[in-house]
């Protein structure tokens, strides 16, 4: 006869019941009374942790009880762990091993400190953005195994790659993000001024200005059908006439004709080939040549797309490393005009006299340090735009973030907050910040 466990001796205990308990009431034949007849109700059975064969009949152990054996390792064993320790690779007994022995040497703790901030790096904070180079990259990559028939001029790629990162952003907004509210903002006249819109209307706005290349190609203006806007040549005038004409307010319907419309520039520009740079576009006041104007849309295109993500609290890179200098470097390239503008305005600095230069002639120059991986040096002649800059007559000395300079000439940030590294003429530097910012327009 066998023996009954504790949960069944319990039951029986507080049943009352006697014999053993099995499916018939057990072998010793000990039925319990049931009244009215019929089988005895059968109590549940618990069943209760068995040791295996391999336990050898022992008891199973309380995993409460089970405590890491301490381990004695060597020095050299215990720095060979660090890296696994870094990685939380370890085993429970190896890693009290590792701190107890941090706690003691104080070259591992140095070298663990290092690992573990290295694993920090490596294990940074995902995000759903695509980092802005990695389109460049792979189409580096494919155009190496396979040139293109016809290939997109390299001062077109930063505007084929901005409007692509711009469409990849709006393709999944809906009727709310369309209309979401966007504050466009710019210098002018030295003061700070800005324009309400919507997202849409930020499209509409790119739309409009990009029409000024499209139409120095030969290709649409998009401005056609819009009462007015043929006598309308500046970049606002058009995107003014373009709101006030549309019928309603702009809405998603215009993704399609601006991506239509950038597609379009990059197909006209690669097709004509790079010995179309040349070509002038007009900006009502002023003039740019192709290849300066395509890079002078990526910059807006990019400024804006940023203006976007921020309305609907979105994340948003800067464009490629070699994007981001060619822009920086358009911008540099027009501060000598930004200052002779300022000067006519009657804008510039009191003491802030121009010194007479002959066109070409080396004058008073500012050393222009744009640090990042878009940036590079230039020295911006103060006196006269057809002035030369020269490193023996520079006077001043700036030093600004990639980042940081391209928000103060797109109106981000005024000049007294731009945080920027400053050496030498602080009226030249000011007017040098200045011009900078008035390098901005809607």
């Amino acid at each position: 006869m066998s023996e009954n466990t504790g949960a069944e001796r319990d039951f029986s205990e507080e049943t009352g019941d006697i014999g053993e308990i099995g499916g018939n009431g057990g072998a010793s034949g000990g039925v319990p009374h049931v009244p009215g007849g019929g089988e005895p109700p059968r109590p549940p059975r618990i069943p209760t942790p068995r040791a295996s064969v391999e336990d050898g009949g022992l008891p199973l152990p309380d995993p409460g009880d089970l405590v890491p054996v301490p381990l004695d390792l060597s020095h050299d064993v215990l720095k060979s762990l660090l890296g696994a320790w870094a990685l939380a690779a370890c085993s429970a007994a190896e890693t009290a091993a590792v701190e107890d022995h941090l706690g003691d040497c104080g070259a591992c703790a140095e070298e663990a400190l290092r690992l573990r901030e290295a694993v920090g790096l490596l294990r940074g904070p995902e995000s759903l953005d695509l980092d802005p180079s990695l389109r460049a990259r792979v189409l580096e990559s494919c155009l190496d195994r396979r040139p293109p028939h016809v290939p997109v001029p390299e001062w077109a790629a930063p505007y084929d790659a901005e409007t692509a990162r711009l469409d990849a952003l709006l393709q999944d907004f809906g009727d709310a993000e369309w209309h979401a509210p966007v504050r466009l903002r710019w210098f002018e006249g030295g003061a700070a001024t800005s324009r309400r819109t919507t997202v849409a209307g930020v499209i509409a706005h790119l739309l409009s200005v990009d029409g000024l290349v499209a139409v120095a190609l030969g290709l649409d203006d998009p401005l056609t059908e819009v009462a007015g806007a043929a006598e309308k040549a500046g970049p606002a005038a058009r995107t003014e006439a373009f709101w006030e004409g549309s019928r309603f307010p702009p809405t998603a319907s215009v993704r399609a004709p601006w991506r239509e419309q950038s597609h379009g520039l990059v197909r006209t520009v690669s097709f004509t080939g790079s010995g179309a740079g040349g070509l002038t576009v007009p900006y009502g006041e002023f003039e740019l040549p192709l290849y300066d104007a395509m890079v002078d849309r990526a910059f807006e295109c990019w400024v804006h797309a940023e203006d976007i993500a921020e309305a609907v609290d979105y994340p948003y890179e800067a464009p490629a490393p070699a994007h981001l200098h060619r822009m920086i470097d358009l911008a540099a390239r027009m501060l000598p005009a930004a200052l002779a503008e300022r000067r006519r305005a009657g804008l510039s600095a009191p003491g802030a006299a121009p010194h007479l230069v002959s066109a070409g002639r080396p004058g008073r120059s500012l050393r222009l340090e744009i640090e990042g991986a878009g940036g590079g040096e230039w020295l911006i002649p103060l006196d006269s735009p057809a002035a030369a800059g020269s490193a023996e007559v520079t006077v001043a000395h700036v030093a600004l973030d990639d980042i940081e300079f391209c928000r103060l000439a797109a109106g981000r940030i005024p000049p007294d907050d731009a945080a920027a590294g400053q050496d030498g003429d602080a009226t030249a530097i000011r007017d040098v910040l200045c011009a900078a910012a008035a390098l901005s327009r809607m």
